[in-house]
């Protein structure tokens, strides 16, 4: 006799086994390509069907907040909240942020209150909630006393200004701790002015790299002008990829690799200097140079280091060097 399947039956629909963990998996792979609209319509189907667990949950959170749905972001958030999660502060943390978009800063307040009252945030997120409490305080005191009509906060994204020209003017050092607060974040809306900085003759190459590798990573489909080291190519984004993933790289460090099996602190060396470098050329890798002797010149010019005299390929060898002073002078 044939074994009879297993099927679950939700009113007058037959679900097959294994259809919620594939509609679950492709509204999370939705959500982190940033395609949130799309995720959070799938997750809502897949919560009709079957309780939600922590981690759907968590990530239909934060899709909702990414696609500004507050009021059902929160929702989501207190039906996670009661289950206990193992990322309980960070839950609450998004909680919190959800309460301000929608204005509900007396129960900010409370919640960040009484959580200090009990004692019990963790030390490394004390910082934190101590800075989500003053600037609800500081948004709280700027807003009008009349809120007879409600009006939707700005996005985190939004209210992150980014002011090109303002950008260009800052210290390196400065223009760096920027790039990096946008890390993780939706840069989506700041593409003209991420794009207008690609683009400006004074930007250093480094941070020119720093942003590519942000919109690559959350393929923004633009057309950019990369000009560097004397050359200029037309990219796109969404059709490139990471510093560490090209085939020049993979080459140049599958050459070292065989070189240098038996001397792993030489290596260790090399593969700093080779990953620092391949993200300030970034996208033109080590431009026309090939890549075994590009390999060679790096471990020349390591051993170099430590005294040694050898006959280098001085073209490379200078090249590097020139990568290196770009990467002393910004204290990287």
């Amino acid at each position: 006799m044939k074994k009879k399947k297993n099927f679950k039956k939700h009113g007058n629909v037959v679900l097959f086994p294994g259809t919620i963990e594939r509609m679950v998996d492709e509204a999370r792979e939705l959500a982190e390509n940033y395609h949130y609209a799309q995720a959070n319509e799938l997750f809502e189907k897949v919560f009709k069907l079957t309780t939600g667990d922590e981690t759907s949950l968590s990530v239909y959170a934060y899709s909702l907040y990414e696609a500004k749905n507050f009021k059902k972001a929160k929702e989501v958030c207190e039906e996670l909240l009661t289950l206990g999660p193992s990322m309980y502060f960070e839950v609450m943390e998004l909680y919190l942020t959800i309460c301000m978009q929608l204005r509900q800063y007396k129960q900010v307040e409370k919640i960040i209150a009484s959580l200090f009252d009990e004692d019990v945030i963790p030390l490394d997120q004390v910082e934190k909630f101590h800075r989500l409490q003053k600037l609800n305080a500081d948004i709280a005191e700027n807003q009008s006393t009349q809120l007879e009509e409600f009006v939707e906060e700005p996005s985190f994204e939004e209210m992150f200004e980014l002011d090109g020209a303002a950008f260009i003017q800052k210290s390196f050092q400065a223009q760096l701790v920027i790039v990096h607060e946008l890390e993780g974040k939706n840069v989506r809306p700041m593409i003209t002015e991420l794009k207008w900085i690609v683009e400006h003759e004074d930007v250093h190459p480094f941070i020119q790299s720093l942003i590519l590798i942000l919109l690559v990573e959350q393929d923004v489909n633009v057309s950019l002008k990369i000009s560097k080291f004397n050359r200029m190519e037309m990219v796109n984004p969404a059709q490139l990829e990471l510093p560490m993933e090209t085939p020049q790289f993979q080459a140049v460090y599958q050459h070292v690799l065989n070189r240098l099996e038996q001397e792993p602190s030489t290596l260790e060396l090399v593969e700093s200097l080779i990953a620092k470098h391949a993200i300030v050329t970034y996208p033109f890798e080590w431009l026309d140079y090939d890549s075994e002797d590009v390999a060679i010149s790096y471990i020349d010019f390591v051993r170099t280091m430590f005294g040694e005299i050898r006959e280098m390929d001085y073209e490379i060898i200078d090249f590097i060097q020139s990568l290196e002073g770009l990467m002393n002078l910004t204290d990287i």
